[in-house]
């Protein structure tokens, strides 16, 4: 089954403006992102998708095929439809965040996989269980409520679930939710044509949209979460860390 992986990128942030373009390690932040996913064994083509022209013409000289969209989309959901109606071959759409450039293919892949597996299932997405130090109530970090058989229940900015003992062992683990989602074309195409609902306007997470439609998200578990760019500070550890690769690298052939 054919997918193709579309990143949309929006050149304005709150915290860290042009983050997308950020470019310390010689190439775009989103550049990364792109390179990662181009390591998918499921992904026909990688697309960035986007309202800024800055963006295309500072991925160009890489050979990343951008595609300008409306400027008047209120998410990434609604940007990547507007691509996807474009790709009558391709049977799966996964929407990559650009600010995560350290994401792993094989999470791709696995969402692609999982929806092969599940014929009856509109979309899917990835969690993880709680890392050590992260606390389930920041409503920053979402959390997914999973059925035994591995469907989406709910997610949450509040810690679900409630734990009531909360020293009960028997207690079910916090699974942090994961910002990337793999969807049937056709399923896209019509989720980003509803109207926004009242549990995805109270809880500010356009996932629920999908759930308060009777739609079936299944859920990938991966082994952690890889590190988000949010914050000047944030993006320096990635440098940092891309140094280090480098260097390791160079090393490891002399």
């Amino acid at each position: 089954m054919a997918a193709t992986v579309i990143i949309p990128a929006r050149f304005g942030s709150t915290r860290f403006p042009a983050k997308i373009l950020a470019a310390a390690t010689g190439k775009p932040l989103i550049q990364h992102v792109v390179e990662q996913a181009l390591k998918c064994r499921r992904a026909r083509q990688v697309l960035v998708a986007t309202d800024d022209v800055r963006i295309v013409d500072a991925l160009r000289p890489f050979g990343t095929t951008a595609v300008m969209t409306s400027p008047a989309h209120p998410s990434g959901t609604d940007r990547i439809a507007e691509v996807a109606r474009t790709l009558v071959a391709d049977a799966i759409i996964v929407n990559a965040q650009g600010a995560e450039p350290e994401i792993e293919p094989e999470v791709i892949d696995g969402l692609v996989d999982l929806l092969e597996r599940n014929p009856s299932a509109d979309m899917a997405t990835a969690v993880t269980p709680f890392a050590s130090g992260k606390d389930p109530s920041d409503p920053n970090l979402v959390k997914c409520g999973v059925s035994l058989d591995g469907r989406a229940i709910y997610f949450s900015r509040s810690p679900i679930p409630c734990r009531r003992e909360p020293n009960n062992l028997a207690n079910a683990a916090y699974h942090l939710h994961l910002g990337i989602y793999a969807y049937r074309r056709e399923f896209l195409l019509r989720c980003a044509a509803w109207p926004p609902t009242p549990l995805e306007l109270t809880e500010k997470l356009e996932q629920l949209r999908v759930l308060e439609h009777g739609g079936q998200i299944r859920v990938l578990t991966v082994a952690r979460a890889t590190n988000g760019i949010d914050t000047p500070e944030q993006y320096q550890e990635f440098v940092n860390r891309q140094k280090e690769s480098r260097q390791s690298a160079v090393a490891s052939r002399q």
